[in-house]
């Protein structure tokens, strides 16, 4: 809004010049609008920081928002702090804030990653991953909560694979942002037999392929061996210049997770987790996945096993 309008710019024509008026107006208070985001959030955020060093001085224990303040004040409404405010954790709280930031949810998309534990359930998935794995961290999640996808108690991989599709675009959000859809029943062929993996997706961010297979009973070891079939043939045939190995994700009703730690497939570049079709109130929802996540800890610690580095992994997982 800072350029001065030219004058070839001014339509002649009345009706162009209300459009063009219309347009300035609305462009000048989107820009005012941010600015005064900006200053409230710094504002407020000053006003905390004050607090903080007085309760310092006088021998308590504060620490405020050291490393987001410049991020957050630019692209967090004071509205999108608030929500962020009541999470316990600091892990938790700046996986949010950050996620909020670099994605630049809503306020009410970011209500929904919070009530959905986006948190919890990218740690349980980051859980399977050590050093040395051709999975990157914080790329999915365990489990999927898909009941949106609106399956009862029976249903077929089919059924499963045309609610997928019938929801594409839930789906893909649910896995979050940067994945892109690119085929339904990818035909793999090799030798005088075709194969079929049932999704195809790409990660703008990690510019890889992503193979995704599902299966409506517990994970059977068979199924490793199928989705490393798929890879190497992706790797080899679809695979462009520019872009990373692909990875390959097996969606499973069921997993013994303790199994799945054994195997060391993240080495092969697979994941696997569960989905659920219904998710449990807020309470048990919590409950569970805190259950799931001090498991995997749990083993990799009977194994001696560190994770891959994290900045600001917290012992226990988020408790809004």
């Amino acid at each position: 809004m800072t350029e001065l309008a030219h004058r070839d710019d001014i339509p002649e024509d009345e009706p162009g010049l209300l459009e063009y008026v219309a347009t300035l107006i609305d462009r000048a208070g989107r820009a005012a609008a941010s600015r005064l985001n900006a200053t409230l959030t710094m504002r407020n955020w000053l006003v905390g920081q004050a607090v903080s060093i007085h309760v310092l001085r006088n021998g308590g224990h504060a620490e405020y928002g050291k490393r987001i303040c410049a991020t957050l004040s630019r692209t967090l409404s004071w509205s999108h702090i608030l929500e962020l405010l009541p999470i316990k954790a600091p892990a938790a709280r700046a996986f949010y804030a950050k996620q909020a930031a670099a994605q630049r949810l809503s306020l009410r998309e970011l209500r929904g990653a919070i009530a959905r534990k986006a948190y919890e359930r990218r740690e349980i998935a980051d859980s399977q991953i050590v050093r040395g794995s051709a999975v990157p961290l914080d790329t999915f999640m365990d489990p999927y909560l898909l009941e949106f996808l609106g399956l009862q108690d029976t249903y077929a991989e089919r059924d499963l694979e045309a609610a997928v599709i019938r929801e594409v675009e839930r789906f893909l959000l649910e896995f979050g942002r940067g994945f892109a859809f690119l085929a339904r029943q990818k035909r793999i062929p090799f030798s005088d037999t075709d194969h079929y993996l049932d999704l195809l997706l790409y990660n703008r961010d990690l510019r890889r392929l992503v193979a995704v297979d599902f299966k409506i009973g517990q994970f059977n070891p068979r199924d490793a061996g199928q989705m490393d079939f798929y890879l190497k043939w992706l790797d080899r045939y679809e695979r462009k210049d520019g872009e990373e190995a692909p990875i390959g994700l097996i969606l499973v009703a069921r997993a013994d997770r303790e199994a799945l730690e054994l195997m060391e497939l993240h080495k092969d570049g697979i994941m696997v987790a569960e989905y659920w079709t219904e998710v449990l109130p807020k309470k048990e929802l919590q409950a569970r996945l805190n259950e799931i996540l001090r498991s995997a800890r749990e083993h990799l610690a009977r194994r001696a096993i560190e994770p891959a580095p994290r900045e600001s992994r917290d012992p226990e997982v988020a408790d809004e």
